[in-house]
């Protein structure tokens, strides 16, 4: 007697509802994502336990490289645009006359006199990242970085702005104490210092004690 046999079938899927679904995650990850702007200076952060968010909107971040340089950015081109007008407006002059490339840049650090040759430059995240002339001056000579933060806070809003300091771990504690001590003077005593994870305990206690 012969076996039985089944006969096979295939077995058919609509994945029609899968790929809707697909395209809509897509669109609500492209919609809701937060794009990280290019850091032509390179700054390795200290290690740090806490894990509190730094604001994303209305942010000015500052960054100070290892070997003591300063730089500003801050967090949309319409930001950056208020502040250049502001910085124009409080200085009575043309600080920034292409104001339309500069709030287009992901970092700017240089002396007040010299932004407007900056801008001009084609390789102008080069010049920061490896000339000794870049940065801008925060010591008792020359602070230009409270007329940076300042124009910003009036730009923004003196309630809205926050800020942020991302340093170098290498950097010397002397150069930190000169940038909160310029936060200070023009009554900015809250910011937030980014730090990583990884290595808190050491890297933290080699910051702290230089």
């Amino acid at each position: 007697m012969g076996r039985f046999k089944v006969k096979k079938q295939d077995t058919f899927i609509d994945m029609t509802p899968m790929s809707d679904v697909m395209v809509l995650l897509l669109t609500f990850f492209m919609l809701t994502a937060t794009f990280v702007k290019e850091e032509p200076v390179k700054v390795n952060t200290p290690g740090s336990v806490s894990e509190v968010k730094i604001p994303t909107t209305n942010l000015l971040t500052i960054f100070v490289e290892k070997n003591g340089k300063v730089f500003l950015s801050l967090d949309s081109p319409a930001a950056m645009a208020k502040t250049a007008d502001q910085l124009n407006t409080d200085q009575k002059a043309t600080v920034i006359g292409d104001v339309s490339t500069f709030a287009q840049v992901p970092m700017f650090g240089t002396p007040l006199n010299q932004v407007n040759s900056w801008l001009a430059l084609e390789d102008r995240n080069g010049y920061l990242a490896k000339n000794p002339a870049a940065g801008i001056p925060c010591d008792s000579v020359s602070d230009e970085l409270k007329v940076w933060v300042t124009a910003a806070s009036e730009a923004l809003g003196d309630d809205k702005l926050k800020i942020a300091i991302k340093a170098d771990k290498h950097t010397s504690y002397k150069v930190i104490k000169n940038v909160m001590k310029s936060l200070r003077d023009i009554d900015k005593n809250r910011y937030n210092l980014i730090t990583s994870l990884a290595g808190a305990v050491i890297n933290r206690m080699l910051w702290q004690n230089k």
